[in-house]
């Protein structure tokens, strides 16, 4: 940040933002609050991602990073998990999650949908839905918009009763109906349209007096407000010149896929994006994700997205900062908030300078703001602006303070970088005791199902066709049992050494046993959900016992129609045998079925603590089953100290699900290595970003660290975890850690102002490396130049040594003279944080 720019923010006297607003409204320029016309960075931190003891310090950490409103979508399929049973507890306390947002003075937007898409299972959703006679999702269905009209009244009325729309003082300023339904409305014709119009009406009809809004859709009604969605909206136009630009959803990263590398998002571009936005005239713009949380239990849709939804957002998963994208951020709001009403009321004049460098001036009662925008790739842009010469980096924007000097460009990363580090828990208990030792108890999962002809425990459907896995199970777990029996003799075609099982499914994992010994199982790849799977089986003379396990890794959750992809085993199912030399096929698919709803353990509750089953321990006569399919493992560890974020790694385990105190901390799938191929050891932030740019750890787990909120831990007890390995691994890897900030580091030019800190209940402990002059290299490896300030090291340890946080002005007034022949002398230090012992 340079002296100028600190000279013009101390000229601006923010306004306390005041949560009391009678009037919310819109105008051609901007959502105005009170007459006001406003400028608002916004960000989406959904409430059932986190928990209710996060929330806090999520919002806060929001506030301080310059927004002004916290976005959430409504996630229907957990409030409604039953038809007209909701559950508004815990994490889902919805009400409470809007009040701690204004205990803060910000501003809320509500987008109820009910469909959020947002990589949440079935789209958001209730499964059961499903199963109602005669519905058909999102179109002008009478069945499908019953359900709807009954949630979103039910969510507007807990609103309106707790008095948190802005119209009655509380926080809420924007809705949201429906949720891109413009991406895919054209599958549905003429019902599409008339669907849309409904939505629309439905809202209106609410009377909350506040704007209402529908993304991604360029034919909503008046007064409906039209957003965009996407990695840079600057180009987009609003459907009518009596409405803003606003941009709902500026992905900050991108979600993470079983089998796939890690996407990142650099801070230079986000910054790029926001920067031509607002250029470009936008006065409303929401980051997705601010904090992007965890998938807990079974929340994640996809298919085939991880537990971690970290999303590369300012806030990390945990809720830790994520330097540099946070602070490089939350410069730029405080400079486009300090012009509000420039931007939001003057007149702007656009020159364009080709080669895609562009200049935007805006002017109102004798002051102005300047945009130098450069959207060139790879060509850094030299223009003579105002009788001074610029020079704008490729892919970025410079912003000038009252159109003379430059106060901010994008590509100029003035924060600091954090590097964070995983830390093998400390606790009583593992002084004594390593926890590569951790005692082990465990259980087989059952998988013989019949027994002299009777199938064994609850049945919950037969029937002699094959069923769709959601319809049968409600979505309340990930497995379904489909059991039959076939009887063989010595005449029959498939009596055979080589008889093979032929199974067709639509779900992602196949699972395949006879007569309750595994003959294999199968799982989708490269996106491709529905496969075949065969196997060879060893049958006996008499009945046959062959059980099929269905899983699923998440339901559908984007695209038209969506709702009714079938998954689970479709069929055909045949056994199949070659006699001279031919294919004989015995088709079972329309055997009588009988299906069981989940595993034994889910059923019985193992991975509640206060379960009594009797576990297997180790002796001598028993050993802990290892790279065994269908195995629950469990264990207890003490609650490590401190206040930092706390995970499990799960290496070295398969596929499964996990527990920590009866609390489900997501599906594990730490055997899935990401593809080799497609990751670079630097990242270019120029030019156009897409989530296959900037990916690492090629080759890798795609997930290996699983997040426990502390609330989840007693605090003076030891606390058990539970595993369910389905596939087959070992738990001799798993370890608990804790996520602290290692080093932090600056590297920027005089004339700016570092500002470092380390996390809440840490210190700056030991100042590594500080040179003024011109130092080499990056954080991690920095070197000292020909020259530099030879008290430099000195002076920064007095300044920030035992400190949270401390603020250095880069000028060789405060660092001393360098000597140094160069136009700007540069600031690189590399610090580390340690547990403040006070």
């Amino acid at each position: 940040m340079t002296t100028h720019l600190l000279i013009f923010l101390l000229s601006f006297t923010l306004i306390n933002l005041v949560i009391d607003a009678n009037k919310v409204s819109y105008d051609s320029r901007a959502i105005t609050i009170d007459g006001k016309r406003k400028i608002l960075f916004s960000g989406s931190i959904h409430y059932p991602r986190s928990t209710a003891e996060m929330w806090p310090s999520l919002i806060k950490k929001a506030k301080e990073g310059g927004l002004d409103v916290i976005e959430t979508y409504v996630f229907w399929n957990a409030h409604e998990p039953n038809r007209r049973q909701y559950d508004f507890s815990g994490n889902l306390d919805l009400v409470k999650f809007i009040k701690t947002i204004q205990s803060e003075r910000l501003y809320a937007m509500l987008r109820i949908g009910p469909y959020v898409c947002a990589e949440w299972n079935y789209g958001g959703f209730p499964v059961w839905m499903h199963n109602l006679p005669n519905i058909e999702f999102r179109t002008n269905n009478t069945a499908y918009m019953n359900e709807m009209q009954n949630f979103t009244t039910l969510i507007v009325d807990k609103m309106r009763q707790e008095k948190l729309f802005a119209s009655q003082g509380g926080p809420i300023i924007l809705a949201q109906i429906e949720n891109e339904y413009g991406n895919i409305m054209s599958s549905y014709g003429e019902n599409g349209k008339q669907y849309m119009k409904w939505c629309a009406q439905l809202a209106e009809s609410y009377q909350i007096g506040v704007p209402w809004v529908m993304c991604q859709q360029s034919d909503a009604p008046d007064p409906i407000i039209d957003t965009c969605n996407g990695w840079y909206c600057d180009q987009f136009s609003p459907n009518s010149k009596s409405k803003p630009k606003m941009w709902t959803e500026n992905w900050t990263g991108w979600f993470k896929n079983w089998g796939g590398a890690i996407p990142h998002r650099t801070a230079q571009d986000v910054a790029f994006a926001v920067a031509r936005f607002v250029q470009y005239g936008g006065t409303f713009q929401n980051y997705y994700m601010y904090h992007g949380g965890t998938n807990f239990g079974r929340t994640s849709g996809g298919p085939y997205i991880t537990t971690s939804y970290d999303y590369d957002a300012p806030l990390d998963e945990y809720g830790n900062i994520n330097q540099p994208k946070w602070g490089h951020l939350k410069q730029l709001h405080e400079i486009l908030k300090s012009v509000e009403d420039i931007l939001t009321h003057g007149t702007s004049n656009h020159t364009d300078y080709g080669n895609m460098m562009t200049a935007t001036m805006y002017s109102y009662t004798g002051k102005s703001i300047c945009f130098l925008g450069n959207a060139n790739s790879s060509n850094d842009a030299t223009i003579v602006f105002q009788n001074t010469q610029y020079i704008v980096p490729a892919w970025s924007v410079s912003i000038l303070s009252d159109c003379d000097h430059e106060v901010y460009n994008t590509a100029k990363i003035n924060a600091q970088t954090s590097i964070t580090l995983l830390k093998e828990s400390e606790t009583d208990f593992e002084k004594e005791k390593s926890q590569s030792t951790l005692n082990w108890q465990w259980m087989h999962e059952p998988h013989a199902h019949i027994k002299d002809g009777q199938v064994l425990g609850s049945v919950s459907h037969r029937a002699s066709q094959l069923l769709d896995q959601k319809v049968v199970t409600n979505d309340t777990t990930d497995y379904l049992w489909y059991i039959t029996s076939v009887d063989v003799s010595d005449s029959d075609p498939i009596w055979s050494n080589d008889t093979k099982l032929r199974v067709k499914t639509n779900g992602h994992v196949l699972h395949v046993f006879v007569n309750g010994g595994q003959a294999g199982y199968k799982y989708a790849q490269d996106g491709h959900y529905s496969f075949t799977y065969e196997t060879k089986v060893k049958l006996k003379k008499g009945k046959n016992e062959i059980s099929l396990l269905s899983a699923t890794v998440g339901l559908p959750n984007y695209g038209a129609h969506f709702a009714n992809v079938s998954v689970g085993v479709c069929g055909p199912i045949q056994l199949v045998a070659i006699k001279n030399k031919t294919e004989v096929v015995k088709d079972i698919t329309n055997n009588v079925w009988n299906y069981k709803v989940g595993l034994h353990g889910e059923v019985v509750k193992q991975y509640n603590p206060d379960n009594n089953t009797r576990w297997y321990t180790k002796s001598l006569t028993k050993s802990l089953p290892i790279r065994k399919a269908f195995v629950w493992y469990k264990t207890m560890f003490n609650t490590p100290k401190g206040n930092d974020p706390i995970v499990v790694d799960l290496r070295g385990l398969g596929k499964g699900t996990a527990w920590v105190n009866g609390n489900n901390i997501g599906r594990y799938w730490t055997s899935y290595l990401a593809d080799e191929n497609g990751c670079s050891s630097t990242c270019d932030y120029r030019g156009t970003y897409d989530s296959n740019k900037c990916i690492t750890k090629c080759g890798r787990h795609s997930q290996r660290w699983y997040h426990i909120p502390r609330s989840f831990l007693h605090t003076n007890n030891k606390n058990t975890l539970v595993l369910f390995e389905e596939f087959g691994g070992h738990p001799y890897d798993v370890k608990f850690s804790t996520v602290t900030v290692d080093k932090i580091c600056g590297n920027l030019y005089e004339g700016n102002v570092l500002e470092l800190a380390c996390h809440e209940g840490q210190v700056i402990s030991e100042v590594k490396f500080a040179s003024f002059g011109v130092p080499e290299d990056e954080c991690g490896s920095f070197k000292k130049g020909q020259c530099e300030s030879p008290n430099t090291l000195s002076i920064v340890s007095k300044m920030c040594l035992g400190k949270q946080s401390c603020s250095i002005q880069v000028s060789e007034k405060v660092l001393g003279p360098t000597g140094c022949r160069v136009p700007r002398n540069k600031l690189a230090i590399e610090a580390t944080c340690g547990v403040n012992k006070k």
